[in-house]
């Protein structure tokens, strides 16, 4: 006769629930994996693929009551862990959306937004293509794959345990939002000052010729200056994204690893 005691049974479901916990977490604040028209079926199957496949390379799990109070705390901390890792990277196509708002905005196309399907909120078209453009490169880099692998390798960095993110780690994720605005001033800078320099020379020409209808004139050629600005300046702002991506992961590895 079979006989498990409570131990064994703590010890099997912490080994299968904690790394699900955690990886569905990531999966549910990281983009494209955490986008709104992702079907939840879907990503509760890729979670428990992953958690599967992942299970036997990890370390061993601590042989915890999985009713008691500690094993709330572990599962806080496993859902903390995950989101914070998909939340760091979310920052970073966040900073094309600022940077669209911002273009698109000294372009005249502040108005003219649509629905975000990835989010549900509506955001300028300058910034919605952006994110199109920064989702492919996303997967052409195998973001993904870095991805699933950065919280594979998260278990062996910070294990399952009581202890989770320390106060340094949390203050670097932090101030990760301060680098999502500096990178969209980068981003968005070339386009701006172009724009603002057409915007001198409508001043000048309006100032020369008083009569010109400035606004009849300058809005459609503000527009057009605009696309051609935005075309010219889309390699370099794929290229600073997959540098800010690949700052990303960098940050997760130490956050992650930070005692």
């Amino acid at each position: 006769m079979l006989v498990l005691t409570t131990e064994q049974i703590g010890l099997f479901l912490g080994g299968i629930i904690w790394p699900f916990v955690r990886i569905s977490a990531m999966l549910m604040a990281a983009p494209v994996f955490g986008a709104r028209m992702m079907p939840v079926r879907i990503r509760i199957l890729m979670a428990v693929a992953f958690s599967m496949v992942a299970i036997p390379m990890l370390p061993p799990v601590p042989a915890v009551d999985p009713i008691s109070f500690q094993a709330l705390i572990i599962l806080f901390q496993q859902v903390l862990i995950g989101l914070s890792m998909g939340f760091m990277i979310q920052m970073v196509f966040q900073t094309l959306v600022i940077a669209g708002e911002t273009i698109a905005n000294g372009m005249g196309l502040g108005f003219a937004r649509m629905v975000d399907p990835a989010n549900g909120v509506q955001v300028p078209v300058v910034s919605q293509f952006l994110i199109v453009m920064a989702t492919l490169l996303f997967v052409i880099l195998n973001g993904h794959l870095l991805l699933i692998e950065l919280v594979v390798e998260s278990f062996r960095w910070l294990p399952i345990s009581e202890h989770g993110l320390s106060t340094k780690g949390a203050w670097e994720i932090a101030s990760r939002g301060t680098q999502m605005f500096a990178g969209a001033v980068l981003v968005a800078i070339p386009a701006v000052v172009a724009m603002l320099v057409v915007n001198i020379a409508m001043g000048v020409i309006t100032r020369a010729a008083p009569q010109m209808n400035i606004f009849a004139v300058g809005f459609p050629l503000m527009i057009l200056l605009g696309f051609v600005f935005l075309a010219a300046t889309t390699p370099s702002i794929l290229t600073r994204f997959a540098q800010l991506m690949m700052d990303s992961f960098e940050a997760i590895q130490s956050v992650l690893s930070t005692r």
